[in-house]
Formats: structure tokens, C-alpha cells, sequence
């Protein structure tokens, strides 16, 4: 996967992430660490990044339609350590399709992982 990780998550997970062999930029890396979330965003756009964070600002999936961006990945833990934060990135994206996930809405919790596709259109 193409990622940019948010500054709101650990550095340490964009290392996890590049171990398992995915392509991450992060904010801070790219000095955009403060930036508005719109400067954020049009950069993950540009550069065909899923981005992957904590801000509930893109938590909007009417706003973030499947198939209109390169993805969006929200995490949201109940108890959002930095520990935990990278445990559970590393356990989704060793066990699941995150490949299959570009220009989706996904959602990560604590215990379940909610991928909103683009729908299907028929010609």
C-alpha cells in the first residue's frame, strides 16, 4: 500500500509498515507536521497515498466517498497508546487484503475492521 501516515500516530508504525514491505511517507517526514488537514489531505491525494490516521475530521464517509480519493484508513482504539496504536496497525496490515483497500473508507477499532467499498456500477 501507498500510505501517509498522520502526525497524530507514532512514527514507529510507518517503520513497521515499510518492514512489511508497504511504501509510507509520513507528515512530519515531509514537514507538513501543523499543516490544516486540507493541506494534508490534497498531498495524500497527489502523491495517490491512502491516509492513514486518528483525526475525526475525515471520519465523515459521506464526505470521504469510496472511489472519489486514494483512501482514507481511520483508527479509532478505545485506549489509544502509542504501543497499541502500532500493535494493532502491524495486526491489520499483516492479516488483512490492505492492498485491495485503495479508495476505500475504512474504519479500524479495537476488535473489528469496517472496509467501505466503492459500489459496484453496472455498464
Amino acid at each position: 500500500m501507498k500510505a501517509k501516515l498522520d502526525e497524530n500516530l507514532p512514527l514507529q508504525i510507518a517503520t513497521r509498515l515499510r518492514e512489511l514491505g508497504h511504501d509510507v511517507h509520513t507528515a512530519e517526514q515531509e514537514n507538513l507536521s501543523g499543516c490544516g488537514d486540507s493541506e494534508l489531505w490534497a498531498h495524500a491525494q497527489q502523491e495517490g497515498r491512502t491516509l492513514i490516521t486518528q483525526d475525526l475530521d475525515f471520519s465523515d464517509s459521506r464526505r470521504f466517498t469510496p472511489g472519489t480519493h486514494h483512501g482514507v484508513v481511520l483508527v479509532r482504539l478505545h485506549s489509544p497508546s502509542r504501543l497499541r496504536l502500532v500493535e494493532r496497525l502491524e495486526e491489520v496490515f499483516q492479516g488483512e487484503a490492505v492492498n485491495e483497500w485503495a479508495g476505500c473508507f475504512v474504519v479500524v477499532t479495537d476488535q473489528k475492521i469496517r472496509v467501505r467499498r466503492t459500489p459496484n456500477r453496472r455498464t
